[in-house]
């Protein structure tokens, strides 16, 4: 399974931290917290089952956590109750200590990466990349400036 996004935690490193933690942030990458009365509104297992432009194959896998704010700002939810949660999706799901996505509502429906910083679970931007740069005769970052296939490749 290729990734190609940031490196972000898997389900048993967020199982870890939560076991030390008295209170959960979530901080978006502009340095603002998500409201503390957030709501894990669902946990779940995404396949991506696609084919790349050089005709690849591939499938990836995460487990996905939707955190949505209402007016309800007397909701905070503690570790034992996202723990419980998770176990149960877990559980009911079938799902594996796969890497997490996070989606939170900002202008549209955004998709984060998830790392800690000893305190917050910090949401980490995530970017598109070419898959099959190989076939599309891109060469290495360190020799483009621009990311753009090349005409005469079949890619894009």
């Amino acid at each position: 399974m290729i990734q190609y996004y940031v490196f972000t935690m898997k389900l048993s490193e967020i199982k870890q931290q939560l076991n030390y933690l008295d209170k959960i942030a979530f901080q978006l990458p502009n340095g603002e917290l998500v409201p503390n009365h957030f709501h894990v509104t669902e946990i779940g297992k995404v396949t991506k089952h696609f084919i790349d432009c050089g005709g690849s194959v591939r499938k990836e896998e995460v487990v996905n956590f939707q955190l949505w704010n209402a007016n309800d700002y007397d909701h905070r939810l503690h570790s034992e109750k996202l723990m419980h949660i998770i176990e149960l999706s877990q559980k009911t799901l079938g799902i594996e200590d796969l890497e997490i996505e996070v989606e939170y509502q900002g202008q549209t429906i955004e998709k984060f990466g998830l790392d800690f910083d000893g305190t917050n679970f910090m949401l980490t931007t995530k970017h598109t990349d070419c898959l099959a740069k190989d076939k599309c005769g891109i060469p290495s970052k360190e020799t483009v400036a621009t990311n753009a296939c090349s005409p005469e490749s079949e890619c894009c």
